[in-house]
């Protein structure tokens, strides 16, 4: 089975890898690659990726490791979403950062989701005034009024 991973090729304590397509089976004992289609360097997050030559290998039937195809989503070479590829031993604190994360990307997507159907209520309330505005106002009938006519009112006398 071919596999596009990546193969490590830095010195120690400076991690740099190649991405490679390997055959499964055979590059576990003698380390041969079929060919090289990328570097990643870890360290400055520099990834450089024949874009054209991994889509072809895929289209032979290669199959991407997961931190491959996490670089390949960030890159735009592939659509799709990234995989998590942390290990399934995490500590307390870790799971914790990783639940946090996971809620707080939750919860962004709610607030924008609930941010558009806020403004698509306030686009149709916006509509539903401006047709009674431009609705032409029918016009009222005068009720005639009558004069009212003043009573004098007696003047009173002062005390004496």
């Amino acid at each position: 089975m071919l596999m596009v991973r990546l193969q490590r090729v830095g010195r120690k304590n400076d991690p740099s890898f190649r991405v490679v397509v390997v055959d499964s089976k055979e590059a576990a004992q003698s380390g041969k690659a079929i060919e090289v289609v990328g570097s990643h360097d870890a360290r400055n997050k520099k990834t450089e990726l024949k874009a054209d030559r991994i889509k072809y290998w895929m289209s032979v039937g290669a199959q991407t490791s997961q931190t491959v195809n996490n670089l390949l989503v960030k890159n735009g070479i592939v659509e799709g979403k990234a995989v998590d590829v942390s290990s399934k031993k995490l500590g307390k604190k870790a799971t914790a950062a990783v639940a946090a994360t996971k809620a707080a990307e939750e919860k962004a997507a709610k607030d924008k989701e609930a941010a558009a159907e806020a403004k698509k209520a306030e686009e149709a309330k916006e509509e539903e005034t401006s047709a009674v505005e431009e609705a032409p106002a029918e016009p009222v009938a005068e009720v005639p009024t009558e004069e009212v006519a003043e009573t004098p009112v007696p003047e009173e006398k002062p005390a004496e």
